[in-house]
């Protein structure tokens, strides 16, 4: 199961590391970053918007059949990807790549929740992150080396064998487990999709409008307060529904569930943030190839990797905040310290520091908050759970995409004024000496808001409570 969830995440690196060439390829000759960073935001938003419904597809028809499905989709989707010319064409494969994702990902976490007890699901769940730190460092180091040495068509390709491989081996291994009949609610799926697409699109596109009209009487605005309000409505149709609502309301009122979702929205938030402004400055302004820049990754995926599976087992007999509190703190302190690395000057060796801390920092938050959120759920909303859990992840992940899509167009015009606007573009290898300087401090500053928004994770993960397990092994 972990081989699906393990591919997704790698993609996700792989990409984060070739956008510079992709954009080259596809996108040479415009200024403007907010297309290329499209082939992000349309995979997240295609993954998080079926979440919530294909956790409970899970529960439903099997973990295992939704499982394969997923990873067939996927898997398929992949070659489309490296199979395009143009673009939108890239795009439109990478939502699609996002829904085969959305099918498999809550999958993993319910078959966890229903197969481990609670006092042994630390373990569990720590190898469960320990995948996320093992495919920090074999996305972009992979990435590196397939772009440099085949072209960025192959950080697609990749996934083909590793995609049958996973679904044999899921054929064969994976268990069927007891399925559980539920009524699905379509108007629920409607509304979310709705709201999440108007949000998301207003804010991928509004620096590209300048915060003003769209077409006709639609503005941006418009779009972001209809997505929010149309929220509202589905949040209050989950409340009164007599059928089975999409989204059990009833979840929330577990403080731990309820405050590790907020925590896993904001962790979305920022680590897909941190990646794009990082990846530009070392290509762009620094010159470095995708390889040498997935290098200075290894710190990071080094740390992940190997300290998260023991913070899983220690999860399992300590207070979860003892371990969550520290580790966005050094999120956040290695994310301040890239902003203030990110320029012209300093060696480049120097950013092997942050990059370490940041790998702690994971090893603190991925499995230690999938644990906290899910111990208490019953079998029967282990689907649920694990939807909603991923659906806040994805959806951080979006906004956090879409956040700093626009937030560094923004730095870029400050520092570089009608850069959107000059003639031939940011194309791939070291820009010339006289925007340089300008580049990275736009960059730089880009940083600061995934920097400053993981300390909401902390405040949020304050009010967690301790697990009741612990409380009965004292006793």
């Amino acid at each position: 199961m972990v081989i699906g969830f393990f591919m997704i995440l790698v993609d996700t690196t792989i990409v984060g590391v070739a956008n510079p060439a992709i954009k080259n390829a596809l996108d040479p000759t415009s200024n403007n970053l907010d297309r290329v960073v499209w082939v992000t935001s349309a995979y997240l938003l295609a993954y998080a918007v079926p979440l919530l419904i294909t956790g409970r597809l899970g529960d439903r028809f099997g973990p295992k059949n939704i499982y394969l499905i997923g990873l067939a989709v996927f898997t398929l989707a992949s070659l489309w990807c490296g199979l395009s010319t143009t673009l939108d064409g890239l795009i439109w494969a990478r939502a699609v790549q996002g829904l085969g994702a959305a099918l498999l990902t809550p999958q993993t976490m319910a078959v966890i929740t229903r197969t481990f007890p609670p006092e042994r699901r630390g373990a569990a769940m720590g190898l469960w992150g320990a995948a996320s730190g093992v495919a920090m460092l074999v996305g972009p180091l992979a990435g590196g080396f397939l772009v440099d040495g085949l072209g960025w068509e192959w950080i697609f390709f990749i996934n083909l064998p590793v995609g049958v491989i996973g679904f044999i081996l899921a054929c064969i291994l994976v268990p069927k487990l007891q399925t559980h009949k539920h009524r699905f609610d379509v108007p629920g799926v409607f509304l979310s999709a709705i709201a999440l697409f108007l949000i998301v699109f207003g804010l991928q596109e509004a620096e590209a409008y300048d915060w003003g009209t769209i077409w006709g009487p639609i503005s941006v605005l418009s779009l972001i307060i209809t997505g929010v309000v149309v929220l509202v409505i589905f949040l209050w149709y989950q409340s009164r529904t007599k059928n089975e609502p999409l989204v059990p309301l009833e979840l929330f009122r577990n403080r731990n569930f309820a405050w590790s979702n907020i925590a896993i929205a904001i962790v979305g938030f920022t680590v897909t943030a941190q990646g794009l402004p990082l990846m530009f400055f070392l290509q762009l302004a620094r010159g470095l190839t995708p390889t040498e820049s997935a290098l200075l990754l290894i710190p990071m995926a080094l740390a992940a990797g190997i300290v998260s599976p023991f913070a899983g087992k220690l999860l399992d007999r300590i207070d979860p905040r003892l371990m969550l509190v520290p580790g966005l703190l050094l999120v956040s302190i290695s994310l301040f310290l890239f902003a203030m690395m990110m320029n012209t000057e300093i060696p480049i060796g120097w950013l092997l520091i942050p990059s370490a801390i940041l790998g702690f920092g994971n090893a603190g938050m991925w499995g230690p908050l999938a644990t906290t959120a899910t111990r208490d759920l019953p079998p029967h909303q282990a689907g649920a759970g694990s939807g909603i859990y991923n659906t806040m992840r994805t959806v951080g992940s979006v906004l956090g995409s879409a956040a700093i899509a626009a937030f560094m167009q923004n730095r870029l015009e400050t520092n570089l004024p009608g850069a959107s606007d000059a003639t031939g573009g940011f194309g791939e290898g070291k820009m010339p000496d006289a925007v340089t300087g300008p580049f990275a401090d736009a960059m730089a500053q880009t940083m600061l808001l995934p920097a400053a928004v993981i300390l909401l994770g902390v405040a949020a993960v304050l009010v967690l409570r301790r697990p009741a397990h612990l409380g009965a092994r004292k006793k």
